[in-house]
């Protein structure tokens, strides 16, 4: 019985507790082969990086910080819109940027997307991101109950 019961948990287990994980790129964004723009598991939406590029892989605001960080927001806005959801759904923001004082500067594009619903938020400066133009890149996690 105790050799049934484990062999039964052995291979039921893993389907119990699987979750449905999808792996999506939205319409109106770039469509990369190597990651996702987006990684849903249940309530939960895992957002990539983005960047200051539109949806046909132009750079937008090549040296400047406020036009850069207003397309990073509308590539999260796509994003999430694609889930049902919007700003007021995201919990935690990683935000990326090559100089801190002038992405200081966007305060009042941010506040506008966020508008009191302010999500817990780290700030790092790096030396590069993934091309030598882009100027902040911003990551979030999002819930939908």
């Amino acid at each position: 019985m105790r050799v049934t019961l484990a062999l039964l948990a052995l291979f039921c287990a893993p389907a119990l507790f699987a979750q449905d994980i999808q792996r999506i790129n939205p319409a109106g964004m770039t469509q990369p082969s190597t990651y996702s723009h987006l990684v849903r598991t249940g309530d939960l939406l895992f957002i990539a990086g983005q960047v200051a590029l539109d949806g046909n892989g132009e750079i937008v605001g090549r040296g400047d910080m406020t036009a850069q960080v207003t397309q990073v927001l509308e590539n999260l806005s796509t994003v999430l819109e694609s889930q049902g959801a919007d700003f007021s759904n995201i919990v935690k923001i990683n935000i990326f940027t090559t100089n801190i004082d002038m992405f200081r500067q966007s305060g009042e594009v941010r506040a506008r997307y966020f508008a009191g619903h302010a999500p817990a938020s780290t700030l790092v400066q790096i030396q590069r991101l993934a091309r030598p133009a882009f100027l902040v890149e911003i990551e979030a996690i999002a819930y939908i109950p």
